[in-house]
C-alpha cells in the first residue's frame, strides 16, 4: 500500500499516455497551420496573383523572429528557466495572435498593387508573413516544449516511442493541410484555411491547459518527495556545456540538413505534382502520403529503438533513403502519378526513420536540466534551413526554372534542378550521420543501444 502511495503520476501508463496524446493534439493544431499554404501555390497564384518568390518570401517568413531575433534560443533559456506550464501556454497564445494576423491579411487586405507595399513587399503578402513569423515563434517554442515534456513525463520509459507518436500525430496536421486547404479554397475562399486552424489553435490552447492541471500534480508529487524541480537548476553557464559537445553539434547539422530537403520540399511538392506530374485535384492528397505514413512508421521505429537501439543506424538509413527520392524525382522520366505515389511512399518512411531516432537521440547527448536550451538550439538551426531553403527555390524557380508562361495566372517549372538541391541537402545529412556513428563510438553516447 506504501508503495502504491509514492507511486508518482507519470509511473501510471494511462496518465502519462494520455498527457502525450492531449499535447500532440497541441502540436497537430499548430501543424495545420504550418502548412495550410502549403498546397496553395497555384491557387495564390491564379487568385492574388502572387509569384513563386513572393510565396518563397512568405514561408522564409518563417525564420524571421526565430533566427534573426534568436527568439527560439530566448524561448528555450525561458523553458530551462520557467518550466513546461508557463512557456507552453505563452506558446500557444502566440500562435493564436500569429494566424489571427494571417488570416486578416488574406481576408481583408487587397492583393492589388493599389494597397501599397511595405518594405518593397505588397501589403498583404508583408502582413501575412508577419503573422507567419509571429506564428512560428509560438509553433517553434511549444515544439521544444512538448519535447521537453515527453523526456520529463518518460523518462526511464517508452521515451522514443512516446516521441515518434507525438511526431506522427503532428504531422497528421501537415497531412490535413495538404488535403483540406484546397478543398476549403476551392468550396469557400482563400481565407478559409487560415480560419479553421485559428479554431483549431484556439482548441489546442484549451488542450495545453488541460496538460497544465496534470503537470502541477506531478512536480507537487516530486517535491513533497524532495526532488528538487529541474527546471530551477539550469544555469546560464550551462550553454557552454552544450556548445563544446561535439556530439551536439553533428545532430544539430543533421537535423538541419535533412529537414531543409523535406519540410521545404513539401512545401513546393504539389506545385511539382501539377508540373511533371500533371495532377490536378489529387496532388496535395498524394503529397498527404508522407505525413498519413509518418503516422504508422515514425512510433513504430521509435519502438525499434526502444528495443533494439540502432539510433544512429536508423539515421543513415533515412538520410540513403532521402537522397534517392529526391534523385528519382530529378530524372526527367517516368512522369506519371503511379511513379510519383511510389516515391512519396519512401519518403515517408525516410521521414520516419530519422526523426523517429534523432528526437530520443537528444537526452543521451544532454543532460535533462539543458535538455530545453539545447532542444531550441537545434530548433533555431533548424529554422535557418525552414526559412532560407524555401526562399532559395522560389528564387531559383523563378530565375531558372521557367517554362511556360502561358497567361499572366499560372506559370509552369521544371523542377529538375530545384530536386538536386534537396538531394545535396541529403547527401550532407548522410555525411553527418555517418560521422555521428563514429562520435558515438567515441564518446559512448550509447545511440547505437537500448533507450534508457
Amino acid at each position: 500500500m506504501t508503495d502504491l502511495l509514492k507511486q508518482k503520476l507519470n509511473d501510471s501508463a494511462v496518465a502519462r499516455w494520455s498527457v502525450l496524446a492531449i499535447v500532440s493534439l497541441t502540436m497537430m493544431c499548430g501543424y495545420f497551420l504550418t502548412d495550410a499554404m502549403s498546397p496553395l501555390m497555384t491557387m495564390l497564384e491564379e487568385e492574388m496573383a502572387w509569384t513563386s518568390k513572393e510565396f518563397g518570401i512568405f514561408n522564409w517568413a518563417y525564420c524571421w523572429f526565430n533566427v534573426f531575433l534568436f527568439m527560439l534560443i530566448f524561448g528555450g533559456l525561458i523553458l530551462d528557466k520557467m518550466g513546461v506550464r508557463f512557456t507552453g501556454t505563452m506558446a500557444c497564445i502566440l500562435m493564436v495572435i500569429g494566424c489571427g494576423l494571417k488570416y486578416y491579411a488574406v481576408e481583408f487586405i487587397s492583393p492589388l498593387p493599389e494597397a501599397g507595399t511595405i518594405l518593397g513587399i505588397r501589403t498583404q503578402v508583408m502582413v501575412a508573413c508577419l503573422g507567419y513569423a509571429i506564428f512560428a515563434v509560438g509553433t517553434e517554442t511549444c515544439g521544444i516544449t512538448v519535447t521537453k515534456v515527453i523526456a520529463k513525463w518518460f523518462a526511464g520509459k517508452e521515451m522514443a516511442l512516446a516521441m515518434g507518436s507525438q511526431v506522427a500525430v503532428a504531422r497528421l496536421g501537415t497531412a490535413l493541410a495538404m488535403i483540406v486547404s484546397p478543398v476549403l479554397v476551392k468550396h469557400f475562399s482563400m481565407s478559409t484555411p487560415m480560419f479553421v486552424s485559428l479554431i483549431l489553435l484556439c482548441i489546442g490552447l484549451l488542450f495545453y491547459l488541460v496538460f497544465c492541471v496534470m503537470d502541477r500534480k506531478l512536480d507537487a508529487q516530486t517535491q513533497s518527495e524532495g526532488i528538487p524541480a529541474d527546471e530551477d537548476s539550469f544555469r546560464i553557464s550551462d550553454l557552454k556545456l552544450i556548445l563544446t559537445n561535439k556530439g551536439f553539434w553533428l545532430l544539430a547539422l543533421l537535423c538541419l540538413m535533412f529537414y531543409s530537403a523535406v519540410f521545404p520540399f513539401l512545401k513546393y511538392a504539389t506545385s511539382l505534382m501539377e508540373n511533371k506530374y500533371g495532377m490536378g485535384a489529387l496532388a496535395g492528397t498524394l503529397v498527404a502520403l508522407v505525413p498519413f505514413g509518418n503516422l504508422i512508421m515514425t512510433p513504430l521505429f521509435g519502438g525499434i529503438y526502444d528495443k533494439k537501439g540502432k539510433g544512429a543506424t536508423i539515421m543513415i538509413i533515412g538520410s540513403v533513403l532521402l537522397i534517392m527520392v529526391h534523385l528519382l524525382f530529378a530524372m526527367p522520366l517516368l512522369n506519371h502519378a503511379w511513379f510519383a505515389a511510389i516515391i512519396m511512399i519512401l519518403l515517408g518512411v525516410a521521414f520516419s526513420l530519422v526523426p523517429s531516432a534523432m528526437w530520443p537521440s537528444v537526452p543521451k547527448i544532454i543532460p535533462h536540466k539543458q535538455l530545453g536550451s539545447a532542444y531550441a538550439l537545434i530548433f533555431w538551426i533548424q529554422n535557418i534551413g525552414l526559412g532560407f531553403v524555401p526562399l532559395l527555390i522560389g528564387w531559383f524557380l523563378d530565375k531558372y526554372c521557367i517554362i511556360s508562361q502561358a497567361d499572366a495566372a499560372v506559370t509552369r517549372y521544371n523542377y529538375t534542378p530545384a530536386m538536386l538541391i534537396f538531394a545535396t541537402f541529403g547527401i550532407l545529412a548522410l555525411i553527418l550521420a555517418i560521422m555521428l556513428k563514429r562520435e558515438d563510438k567515441k564518446k559512448n553516447y550509447h545511440l547505437e543501444e537500448l533507450a534508457d
